[in-house]
């Protein structure tokens, strides 16, 4: 039976407008109180943010998915409204972190981006940030107290109870490889690493169709940190399909899945998308609140 310490029960998990169910399933888990952000949106898209009574360790629940800029500056009031209220310690749970794939200047001339997010939140007091599956390692540099938690945990229970035939797990590049192999190493099954390129004029993408393995009549889990417009899945289910592939899942921390990529992505042959809920929605079926719990657990 797990027992609250002194310092845990003076948490208070605050429910930022992007994130409310998963920051009171976190509470639920904690035994604490939970503080739901009241948020109005005024005719010029401005956010206006109000709370409750917090406690002296504030624990902010607010992931920065689409609409990114404006699920951000609802953070960072948040966090100012905290260190306003004389909270000590401020932890910023951020499941999808927004701007952590600009984590270098690509151009010249261009801003990184996941460095100001560090500094915002600096600048409001926040002392400690646990994110999902962070896109860039690079990115975490940026931050002086950051976790990362991996959803592959989760994602791999997920999918064991799923009525499979003969699985395979597939990452849509070599980028994701050592995320595919976890996945596939926890589900006791095998792994294909699809080769991707982009041409250099045209920036048409293209994966090699070479596949080392036999996936006739298998059933495949494409397994990504992002899924966002759905290109990268589209171009896998293509060459999986071509190989005689049984059924297709595509699996992801974090669905943005911008505009209609969910429709292409199904109609591209896709049986489903399975997702954790750091991106709220239709395909949210895996909960994230028993890891971030047990990292909270161990902070405090």
């Amino acid at each position: 039976m797990f027992y609250l310490s002194e310092t845990l029960t003076e948490i208070s998990v605050v429910a930022g407008p992007a994130s409310i169910d998963l920051a009171n399933n976190i509470a639920k888990r904690l035994g604490v109180q939970l503080t739901v952000a009241n948020l109005r949106i005024f005719s010029d898209g401005e956010s206006n943010i109000k709370l409750g009574k917090v406690g002296k360790n504030c624990v902010i629940v607010q992931s920065t998915y689409p609409p990114v800029d404006t699920h951000l500056i609802q953070l960072l009031m948040m966090a100012k409204k905290c260190t306003d209220d004389g909270a000590q310690d401020i932890c910023a749970v951020i499941p999808y972190l927004c701007y952590a794939r600009q984590d270098k200047a690509f151009l010249e001339g261009e801003v990184v981006s996941i460095g100001l997010v560090a500094k915002l939140l600096q600048a409001v007091e926040v002392q400690h940030v646990i994110t999902v599956d962070i896109h860039s390692q690079l990115a975490m540099s940026y931050f002086t107290s950051i976790q990362n938690v991996s959803s592959v945990p989760l994602l791999a229970d997920y999918a064991s109870k799923m009525k499979l035939r003969d699985p395979v797990a597939v990452s849509p590049d070599s980028g994701g490889a050592n995320r595919a192999k976890e996945f596939a190493r926890l589900l006791d099954i095998e792994v294909v690493v699809l080769k991707k390129s982009r041409h250099r004029v045209t920036g048409e993408v293209s994966v090699d169709e070479k596949l080392e393995l036999d996936i006739s009549k298998r059933d495949a889990l494409v397994i990504d940190d992002i899924i966002s417009s759905g290109g990268s899945i589209i171009k896998a289910a293509e060459v999986l399909h071509k190989k005689g592939v049984g059924k297709i899942f595509a699996m992801c921390t974090h669905a943005l899945l911008i505009r209609d990529a969910a429709q292409k992505i199904k109609s591209a042959g896709v049986q489903d998308i399975v997702s954790t809920n750091s991106v709220p929605g239709e395909y949210s079926k895996v909960e994230l609140s028993p890891e971030i719990a047990s990292v909270l657990k161990s902070r405090y």
